[in-house]
């Protein structure tokens, strides 16, 4: 028997051994920890046309009893040893943290974090239910009619299907389909090259819970089966840079979640007492090693940027590589050598441009880019911008990055663009308005919250249900 798991392709929830196996490697020493089948356009093309069985089968299962499945999936993820691959070998939550880092980067510690915040979704699927549908009834979803606020309502389901093609910078991207299954749309995954591990521990979690099998695919697959799905499938949640999110923006069908540029502003009100926000910003730039859409990129104050992109510097640099097991450890090394290479080009680049200054490094005095045990890492980076139209100035990265501004308050809103949350620090009711008239803005923090903390009731990134289903009008006999 090999001692590399061995995962296989799943169609309809049923394993397939393909010829076409991917070995994937260590990121520090190159040699291979599992193997994984890929799956063609062909047989995914096949499989897709099988969709409306496997939603006929999961939405058998009334809506309530599919969400104490999943909420008890939430208590196997975290607690059970399950099956990993079909070559016999089993997973315990420990063994899933160690397999996670070698072929991830991210250090033990991060992984159980992002372990502790999908349980979290797990555990709060009725409460994330209730802020998706707006605290409809969830019967309603059953029948496919009946009242919200005393009035007639009626959703019905607009697909057989939610394609998902996964990215591998963070396990907690995993939470964002975990609701198809509780609302009775069966989902495709496609994982990330370097991350199959969420994806396989999550599905064999519902399956344990007694989710139906047909209610899952798993297709590891190249750039050819994932035009298939995104062509074809009825609804595909993606996630991609901002060329990706400007190819499918006219498509209803692809939700992309792309750069979050978050942000922070603070007020004129509160900008003399900045330093007792600086634990805001540094949580903001450096949770889960700033690999978030929800990490904050971008800082306008209107006056001390200067000042305060020192104060945010000296605060990080005590983030640096650490052995993957060590508990203190807080930045993440990168599976791809070219990514850092990359990104450290494309920051250099910005700083020859227009007097931008990377005060990290003038603190620091060392390169940007950093090595330990065989991998690749980036150092936090802190620049401060001579405007907001500099190219470093609304720029987001895969580790704790962000640029400093000086904006006067009134020239803000005008200049921050899409922003997927942003933190206002301030007290000023005009401004206040002027944020909640934002249409910039998806998710606002009015105080000094961190930009990465979210509220289950609230989805700070799209809504799923009203993504999959639509509202239609309806009339019932009687009714006035």
């Amino acid at each position: 028997m090999s001692t590399l798991p061995e995962l296989p392709i799943l169609r309809h929830g049923q394993p397939y051994l393909s010829l076409d196996v991917a070995e994937i490697p260590h990121v520090a020493t190159g040699q291979p920890v599992i193997r994984i089948s890929q799956a063609n356009s062909g047989l995914i093309s096949r499989d897709l046309a099988k969709s409306r069985e496997a939603r006929s089968v999961l939405r058998s299962i009334p809506t309530r009893d599919r969400t104490a499945m999943v909420k008890r999936a939430g208590e196997i993820f975290l607690n059970d040893t399950l099956p990993i691959g079909t070559n016999g070998l089993t997973q315990s939550p420990e063994d899933y943290v160690h397999q996670l880092s070698t072929t991830s980067g991210l250090p033990h510690s991060l992984i159980r974090m992002n372990l502790k915040r999908l349980g979290g979704i797990f555990d709060q699927i009725d409460i994330i239910l209730r802020g998706l549908t707006r605290g409809m009834d969830l019967d309603v979803i059953d029948r496919g009619f009946g009242t919200q606020g005393g009035a007639p309502v009626s959703w019905h389901c607009v697909t057989d299907n939610l394609a998902v093609i996964l990215p591998s910078n963070s396990p907690a991207v995993n939470a964002l389909w975990i609701p198809s299954i509780a609302l009775g749309v069966p989902v495709i995954l496609k994982p990330g090259r370097e991350e199959p591990w969420t994806p396989w521990r999550v599905i064999e979690s519902l399956f344990k819970a007694g989710i139906p099998r047909e209610a899952i695919s798993f297709y590891p697959t190249g750039h050819d089966g994932s035009g298939v799905l995104i062509r074809n499938a009825g609804r595909v949640m993606m996630f991609g840079d901002d060329t990706t999110v400007a190819q499918y923006a006219s498509d209803p069908r692809v939700e992309v979640h792309g750069s979050g540029r978050s942000k922070i502003l603070i007020g004129e009100d509160k900008i003399e007492n900045w330093r007792e926000y600086l634990p805001v910003l540094v949580e903001s730039v450096s949770a889960n090693s700033g690999r978030s859409c929800i990490n904050a990129s971008a800082i306008l104050v209107p006056k001390y940027a200067r000042e305060i992109a020192d104060a945010l510097a000296r605060e990080l640099l005590a983030i640096s590589p650490r052995a993957a097991d060590d508990p203190e450890a807080r930045l993440s090394g990168f599976a791809n050598p070219a990514m850092p290479e990359w990104i450290d080009g494309t920051i250099e680049d910005g700083l020859n441009t227009k007097g931008a200054s990377d005060v990290s490094f003038a603190l620091r005095g060392t390169p940007r880019k950093a090595s330990r045990d065989g991998m690749n890492y980036l150092l936090p980076t802190i620049v401060h911008c001579p405007d907001f139209h500099h190219p470093l100035a609304n720029r987001e990265f895969l580790f704790p990055f962000a640029s400093v501004t000086e904006v006067p308050q009134q020239a803000m809103l005008d200049l921050i663009g899409p922003s997927l949350v942003v933190t206002a620090i301030t007290e000023d009711q005009h401004w206040i308005h002027e944020l909640l008239e934002s249409t910039d803005i998806d998710r606002l923090n009015l105080g000094p919250n961190p930009t990465n903390r979210v509220q289950w009731d609230q989805p700070h990134e799209g809504n799923l249900f009203e993504f999959l289903y639509r509202r239609r009008s309806i009339g019932l006999a009687g009714a006035a």
